[in-house]
């Protein structure tokens, strides 16, 4: 990276999940971006009490924010995660991972990161899902049918905007899971963004 670019502000999102950490990596003055990855942390040995293992995939974690560390990043987007799921102990994991990733941030970058919803995360990255649902009411995906893949539209889009990113597929040549979770950091950065009027 250049002295130049490693001075200028930049933004990371990420979309976490105890599986599969997207992240997406802007330049802020020039909304250009980055890097779009993801981490899936998986520790070495196997831990059988789950505490441990999400300490131990917290930390694995931070060995990609130690690369982070001195390139500028001024602002950290997190995804809230979805708490409609009908299995609280599910809900419990995420949200205890959460904040023991957001401690590994403050403590690598010196940086509290910002929350966004799903919803305005995906409404603010693309106004254009904003339609009308067919019963005179402007909602995020209107005019699409009743139980449509939304992380694939969101993969859509992303991919249109960023045509050189070349995405992983399995062996039966379907998209991996972990592209979703990258165009769902990326989205969750262009979404705080315009929500706040930077972009």
């Amino acid at each position: 990276m250049s002295k130049e670019l490693k001075e200028s502000p930049k933004v990371l999102g990420l979309d976490v999940s105890t599986k599969t950490i997207g992240c997406a990596l802007f330049d802020i003055q020039t909304k250009e971006l980055l890097e779009l990855t993801h981490i899936s942390p998986v520790p070495k040995p196997k831990v059988e009490d789950k505490m441990e293992e999400l300490i131990l995939k917290s930390e694995i974690f931070n060995n990609k924010l130690i690369e982070y560390k001195n390139i500028g990043i001024t602002k950290v987007v997190i995804e809230e995660p979805l708490l409609n799921s009908n299995n609280i102990r599910t809900i419990a994991v995420l949200l205890r991972f959460n904040t023991l990733v957001t401690k590994q941030i403050y403590d690598t970058l010196g940086l509290v990161p910002v929350f966004i919803s799903t919803y305005n995360s995906r409404k603010f990255a693309f106004p254009e899902l904003v339609r009308d649902n067919g019963k005179g009411k402007r909602v995020l995906f209107g005019g699409y049918e009743k139980g449509c893949d939304k992380k694939q539209i969101i993969f859509d889009l992303v991919a249109k905007k960023e045509p050189q990113i070349q995405w992983q597929y399995t062996r039966n040549n379907t998209l991996k899971k972990e592209n979703f979770d990258q165009t769902d950091a990326y989205a969750c950065v262009l979404g705080y963004m315009g929500q706040e009027g930077i972009w």
